[in-house]
């Protein structure tokens, strides 16, 4: 929740999760696509606890009294406190518009988010999301890409008389469904994204093949019912091996137009970048000879959204490189972001010249692409912003689909945190943090996910965030939103 929402509800933006102390931990369904009712049983036993008492009778004000004192309401930030025996972390309901967690049979290292035909710029609930995802199971043998639809994403019930003033459709009692359809693979999915102009996935796999996936008729089986999965739909499109047996991480999807029928660039850990192009007939091709320049593995791949032919990587060596696709194999500018690997990085759609990175220090920052020919004369460059307020490795990083000032990040210390570089506090506002020091004013939002992997906004319901972790994924949206 933002600072301008702290008036008008008791949360705040930065502290909505409270400890429960001597309440037993909540077991999760092993089962593909159960989702955690967070009202059912807590309600229920309340009801039965207020009714009866420990004794059988209605209980006084000292009962009362007794049981609020085991209640801790007090600001818990994940990356500095540590819970204590026998506490556990609950959210605040009222910080958030809309909270679902949902729990997978395998967890997925990386997932994205699928187009669908539902429109844009979507407010009214229940909201649905399409997505796939890559499994990492215990078994090489039991891997496989999830199609899923998520659909009845009720808003949260909120303890207030707005409530009676809510539309029917937004606060009911039907339970979220998730539907899913399973591609076996055999092997881990490392990273997993979506074309920007179809229905078409590509998989960086632990085996160092480059897998690409028709998923158009995954994605129709959920509205059509009778939809029969082929044969042929169960396996890839096309396999490419220019890595060898090289696993990789990074892989993006040209957004341009022009690039519709398909062009990819993908990284490894030996530090190569290939770019990859459908040609016409549907066969796939990849250049003989690798881009070259990292001396790390390459982390994160991603085009420019206004230059066809440029895009830029982030490497463990602690840079970031800018590359144009038409030129010879060598980068055309590099520029150190960090002393540790960077992992992530995420480029500005609506401002084509920002570009935020994440890193293994737990720093992560915003820079302005147009400093970076000052590295070409031996000039410094420094970061738009930089926060350390992290702890540990960021692990996921994206900005807004919509508001050039959003970020989204996902880190180690098992937190999402939303920022908003708009922000500028006074001295006396910026106190105002529930007692936790060394918050900047820009952060906006603390979510608590326990191992937390990979976060994107659903660009179709603004402000609607997908998180993937060890224990599935939560799709949430903040108040501040």
């Amino acid at each position: 929740m933002s600072k301008r929402a702290a008036e008008d509800t008791d949360a705040v933006a930065r502290k909505n999760l409270t400890r429960d102390e001597e309440v037993e931990e909540p077991t999760y369904p092993a089962e593909m696509g159960e989702f955690e009712d967070q009202y059912e049983d807590e309600f229920s036993d309340e009801d039965e606890v207020l009714e009866a008492g420990a004794d059988g009778e209605d209980p006084g004000e000292e009962d009362v009294a007794e049981d609020a004192m085991d209640m801790d309401k007090g600001v818990f930030m994940p990356s500095r406190h540590k819970l204590q025996k026998d506490e556990i972390l609950e959210p605040d309901s009222s910080a958030y518009h809309m909270l679902h967690r949902m729990n997978s049979e395998w967890p997925c290292l990386s997932f994205d988010i699928l187009n669908d035909d539902l429109g844009d710029a979507r407010q009214s609930y229940p909201h649905t999301v399409y997505m796939v995802g890559g499994t990492q199971a215990a078994r090489a043998k039991d891997n496989k890409i999830m199609v899923m639809k998520l659909s009845g994403l009720h808003k949260e019930r909120q303890n207030n008389d707005d409530d009676e003033e809510e539309d029917d459709d937004s606060d009911t009692e039907d339970e979220p469904i998730l539907e899913s359809r399973a591609i076996p693979t055999n092997s881990t999915t490392n990273r997993i994204r979506v074309s920007p102009h179809s229905h078409t996935a590509a998989t960086m796999a632990e085996s160092g093949e480059l897998h690409i996936w028709d998923l158009s008729l995954h994605y129709r089986s959920f509205d059509n019912p009778g939809t029969v999965l082929t044969p042929a739909s169960k396996k890839p499109a096309a396999t490419l091996t220019m890595h060898g047996r090289t696993e990789g991480y990074a892989i993006d999807w040209s957004p341009h137009v022009k690039d519709s029928m398909g062009k990819i660039a993908t990284g490894d850990n030996d530090g190569r970048i290939f770019v990859s192009t459908r040609k016409e007939g549907g066969s796939w091709a990849a250049d003989k000879t690798p881009f070259r320049g990292h001396s790390g593995s390459v982390e994160e791949i991603q085009w420019s959204p206004s230059e066809r032919n440029v895009f830029c990587s982030a490497s463990s060596d602690g840079t970031v490189k800018i590359w144009d696709a038409r030129s010879s194999k060598q980068h055309q500018l590099s520029v150190g972001v960090s002393s540790s690997d960077v992992n992530v990085a995420s480029w500005c759609r609506s401002v084509d010249y920002l570009l935020a990175t994440g890193a293994d220090d737990g720093v992560w920052g915003v820079w302005d692409l147009r400093t970076f020919s000052n590295a070409a004369v031996g000039k410094p460059v420094q970061a738009t912003a930089s926060f350390n307020f992290h702890q540990q490795p960021i692990t996921s990083v994206e900005f807004h689909p919509t508001e050039d000032s959003v970020v989204a990040v996902a880190c180690a210390d098992n937190t999402i945190t939303q920022w908003d570089m708009s922000v500028e506090l006074d001295d006396e506002e910026s106190r105002d943090t529930g007692g936790v020091a060394d918050v900047p004013p820009q952060l906006m939002f603390v979510h608590h996910m326990p191992d937390v992997k990979e976060l994107h906004w659903q660009r179709q319901a603004p402000s609607v965030v997908v998180a993937t972790g060890a224990e599935g994924f939560n799709v949430f949206k903040t108040i501040s939103a």
